[in-house]
């Protein structure tokens, strides 16, 4: 038995892929999770995605698509999670490739059905922005989800649309979503956390981490991203929902407009049109302003004091989480200092971990004095 799982957003999606699949089918057999290599700049300091070109090592599984195999690296300087995620799961990792646009992905999808010929085809996206219409205040990165639902819109066959996690990624809230919403599918668990627990304590996803902690119990308000957007942490959080794909197509504008796009920057352009802005750009912006800029020092003397100014100011806001990604932003430190920077909190406050998230207590650091 085969299962295909498409990754909307990429990135975390993956990861929350393989933990549906274990989830709502069992470990037995493993799905196929058709999946993006975009990994914003945290990991990648190209903006944009990858495509297949951008790496070494790739498998061929079909003629548009390829396998990511652990032993695939990206291309300097490009960077990307999916071969280190494809030694770490069980799963086999199959590369999106958006050169092509909404008619490449969709080609893909359909060589995918063809070959494996799937018992069941799931479309998942964490936190619910694939039901944006396009024009929302709120929205960050429609692109990728837009693309995805355009494609698997297209496709003859039955595909089922999952939300999980609805409102985590900060994009929708779950007010905006709840009339959206089809049934509960399932609510994940911390058993359910268990086949992806290695892989959070190094992926640097929020949406899917706290989607994990969620489901290990833990409630309250995680602050995400450079911007420090507040995430309530509820029990609707773990929940898992149907979604109708052909209603969710007329809602999204930005996939109906990109339905017949060849390559991504047709696709890029009109979502320039219809949501007033393109990820890649802001992408492209980021990168510009984090060169021209010097990593902070990264020792307890100095980062401790500087994360006790944080949490008091978080406190206030009446925020009780964070993550390690947000954390590395808040503290001015580069994007590969986030590791480092995890294992020295883990270290020093090891009671503060509510894994994969960092807890912000009551008492939290007051500096190198209270490292043990």
């Amino acid at each position: 038995m085969t299962r295909l799982i498409v990754a909307a957003g990429g990135g975390g999606d993956a990861v929350a892929a393989a933990m549906l699949d274990a989830a709502l089918y069992g470990d037995g057999d493993h799905a196929v999770i058709l999946t993006y290599a975009w990994d914003r700049l945290l990991i990648d300091p190209i903006p944009g995605p990858r495509s297949a070109d951008d790496f070494t090592g790739l498998e061929v599984i079909t003629p548009a698509v390829r396998k990511v195999p652990a032993e695939a690296r990206p291309i300097a300087p490009a960077g990307s999670t999916l071969p280190r995620l494809a030694a770490e799961l069980p799963h086999t990792i199959a590369l999106i490739d958006p050169r092509h646009g909404a008619e490449g992905v969709t080609r893909q999808v359909e060589e995918l059905l063809t070959h494996l010929q799937p018992t069941t085809i799931d479309l998942l996206d964490v936190g619910g922005d694939v039901l944006a219409r396009g024009g929302e205040p709120t929205l960050r990165s429609p692109l990728a989800d837009s693309l995805t639902l355009a494609a698997c819109g297209q496709v003859n066959a039955p595909i089922r649309l999952l939300v999980a996690g609805p409102g985590l990624d900060g994009e929708l809230s779950h007010e905006d979503l709840r009339g959206l919403l089809g049934p509960v599918v399932h609510t994940f668990t911390a058993k359910d956390v268990e086949p992806i627990g290695s892989v959070l304590e190094w992926h640097p996803s929020e949406a899917t981490g706290m989607l994990a902690a969620t489901a290990r119990g833990v409630r309250g308000t995680c602050e995400v991203r450079d911007a420090g957007l507040p995430i309530p942490l509820t029990d609707e959080s773990p929940t898992v929902h149907e979604v109708d794909l052909d209603e969710a197509l007329s809602r999204n504008e930005l996939a109906r407009a990109i339905m017949a796009t060849t390559t991504l920057d047709e696709a890029e352009a009109l979502s320039r049109e219809v949501c007033g802005f393109s990820e890649i750009d802001y992408e492209r912006n980021k990168a510009l302003w984090l060169k021209e800029q010097q990593p902070a020092r990264l020792d307890a003397d100095s980062v401790l004091p500087q994360l006790a100014q944080f949490e008091a100011e978080a406190r206030s806001r009446g925020v009780t989480h964070t993550t390690f990604r947000h954390l590395t932003e808040v503290l001015h430190l580069d994007g590969s200092q986030r590791d480092d920077l995890r294992r020295l909190l883990l270290n020093s406050h090891p009671e503060q971990y509510a894994a994969p998230l960092w807890s912000i207590t009551a008492d939290g650091p007051q500096g190198p004095s209270r490292t043990p």
